[in-house]
């Protein structure tokens, strides 16, 4: 996992060709589906449409399914007529879910099952399934609940926390984010409910995850916003050419304001003077 990996092995891992339990393929399946490279994702995406009855019946015995896990196998598989009824009977299903798969005609056998008229009107994508957000994504960190997911946290396995980082509420995210393991906090980056705030704020933390940054750096939705793109060049851990390509698309305030700066590298401090003096020079 990572985009640090190499490309081949991140493909073999998306065909689902590696010796993993069901539980643990369908999170590194689901993990992959947000990699920055298309065709990696969608290698990942159309492994989890492709499995089967008994490849499912044996990733469903496990009751802590992750719901949003969950979410993407419903839409994935949620109107197959053999399939939909192992769906229906998962405790952990999302009241989306659940009405997805009453709209189907299946009743799902937990009580959160929202009314028919919730259900989608279409089949969504994966890519749309994931990036379902919560009301905790525009809300600021409840600091209670941080020290409570804190303590949890200090007695969870990788595994777990990878489960976690990938699909967390905003404090896992920010508790997560700054986990030791890279592979958990890389996971971190890649929940899908992961804000524009959230992004500019572990930018500006200098954290140590190369993996993170690369992942920031590839989302095209996050580098179009000006804030972040500077945060990136300031910060140490950014590659050094997305730095350079980030520089270039900065107003001149902050082209002065780096071009006197000595807390960043001297290789971007002096382009910035160049790209400031062209500017000049072209008017």
């Amino acid at each position: 996992m990572g985009a640090d990996k190499p490309r081949e092995n991140r493909l073999l891992a998306a065909s689902g060709r590696v010796p993993l339990p069901p539980g643990d393929l369908v999170l590194l399946l689901y993990y992959l589906c947000h990699d920055p490279d298309q065709e990696v994702k969608r290698q990942a995406m159309g492994t989890l449409r492709s499995l089967d009855r008994t490849q499912l019946e044996r990733i469903l015995s496990d009751r802590e399914l992750h719901p949003q896990i969950l979410d993407a196998l419903v839409q994935l598989h949620g109107k197959k007529p053999d399939i939909a009824p192992l769906l229906a009977g998962h405790p952990n299903l999302s009241d989306k879910a659940a009405a997805f798969l009453h709209a189907q005609g299946f009743a799902a056998a937990t009580p959160q099952a929202a009314p028919p008229h919730a259900a989608p009107h279409k089949e969504h994508d994966l890519e749309e399934v994931d990036e379902t957000t919560g009301p905790d994504d525009d809300e600021p960190i409840d600091e209670e609940e941080y020290q409570s997911k804190y303590q949890l946290a200090q007695s969870m396995g990788v595994s777990d926390k990878i489960k976690m980082a990938m699909t967390g509420d905003k404090e896992w995210r920010a508790l997560l984010i700054k986990d030791n393991n890279k592979l958990v906090s890389g996971a971190a980056i890649k929940n899908p409910r992961m804000t524009e705030s959230e992004v500019l704020t572990i930018v500006k933390s200098q954290i140590q995850n190369d993996e993170v940054i690369r992942v920031i750096c590839a989302n095209k939705d996050w580098i179009k916003n000006a804030q972040i793109r500077k945060a990136l060049v300031e910060n140490h851990k950014t590659p050094l050419p997305n730095a350079l390509r980030f520089l270039g698309t900065l107003g001149e305030k902050d082209l002065a304001n780096l071009a006197k700066s000595k807390n960043i590298n001297t290789i971007i401090a002096n382009q910035a003077r160049k790209i400031l003096l062209s500017k000049k020079e072209n008017r």
